[in-house]
């Protein structure tokens, strides 16, 4: 960064919770119907900024994550649409970044590109990043993310993401995805926790590692001011422990994205009620689904 660019001060006092109530686009009756953008984007602060996808261009409609420090931006996940063309998500990150650095100028200001675990539904967009100038793409399966983490050598670490006085903390996370990862921003103190927590089906790769991530969770969070869970879907409904239906393009009726350490504990509970035998069970904001 030039010794003339303004930094941002991304290092003072303790997070607090900004309001969420966000009206997410949560599909529509048809495909023809459909009005909503391909992408939403929310601001949840200057530089922060959260992405859904649209439901009439996939059903999963993953939220990501664009954050901005003073030397580089930082995407999490790229959605589960390959094609600019019905996804337009370099566009909407490039139309993002120029209008950030509109306010704070910078040269050769880059772009990070990260993922919660290498599902389709989370790294599908990678290519339209692929010969972005200033741009690395860190590939999403386990030997790539975690050998960029330093999680190979010592998968208990708690690795930094530098994007100039921003910096996020990285902990191994698997259980949904033997590569998963969360990633909590001190400046926000929002908690990442792409889908190993989120109002949704859990679905669990390996129900001790699992357990473990949750536990873990938890204990990284009692040490640190978290505002808010944020996973990367919404699959439950205002109705106390009732999903959607997996492929459902149409949900009026969601809850809010965010989470709360509590659910953490709720996790943690439902997990030592169900014991070393794992089932799927429906609890009020989750469900768990150990993999057949």
């Amino acid at each position: 960064m030039d010794a003339g660019d303004a930094l941002i001060d991304f290092g003072g006092g303790t997070p607090r919770p900004r309001a969420l109530d966000v009206r997410w686009i949560h599909g529509s009756t048809s495909a023809k119907h459909n009005t909503d953008p391909d992408i939403q984007v929310h601001g949840y602060d200057e530089h922060t900024f959260i992405l859904r996808q649209n439901m009439a261009v996939n059903y999963e409609a993953p939220f990501l994550f664009l954050l901005f420090g003073n030397a580089r931006a930082v995407l999490i996940d790229t959605g589960a649409t390959a094609s600019e063309e019905f996804f337009p998500l370099r566009r909407t990150v490039d139309e993002l970044m120029a209008d950030w650095l509109e306010r704070h100028p910078r040269d050769r200001y880059r772009l990070l590109v990260l993922h919660t675990h290498p599902h389709g539904d989370h790294t599908a967009g990678d290519a339209q990043f692929a010969d972005r100038p200033d741009t690395t793409v860190v590939g999403a399966q386990r030997a790539e993310a975690w050998d960029h983490f330093g999680f190979t050598e010592e998968p208990d670490a708690v690795a930094p993401v530098d994007l100039g006085g921003r910096v996020l903390e990285c902990l191994a996370t698997p259980g949904h995805h033997t590569a998963a990862v969360t990633f909590y921003d001190p400046w926000t103190g929002i908690l990442f926790t792409g889908d190993t927590v989120y109002p949704g089906r859990l679905y669990i790769e390996d129900w001790p590692a699992f357990a473990r991530t949750v536990e873990r969770l938890i204990e990284f969070s009692d040490r640190r001011p978290v505002t808010h869970v944020l996973g990367c879907h919404i699959e439950m409904t205002r109705q106390p422990g009732v999903d959607y239906p997996i492929r459902t393009t149409y949900q009026p009726d969601e809850p809010p994205l965010q989470m709360t350490t509590r659910h953490l504990h709720d996790i943690r509970a439902a997990i030592e009620e169900i014991g070393d035998r794992p089932v799927r069970r429906a609890f009020p904001d989750f469900v768990l689904w150990p993999n057949d």
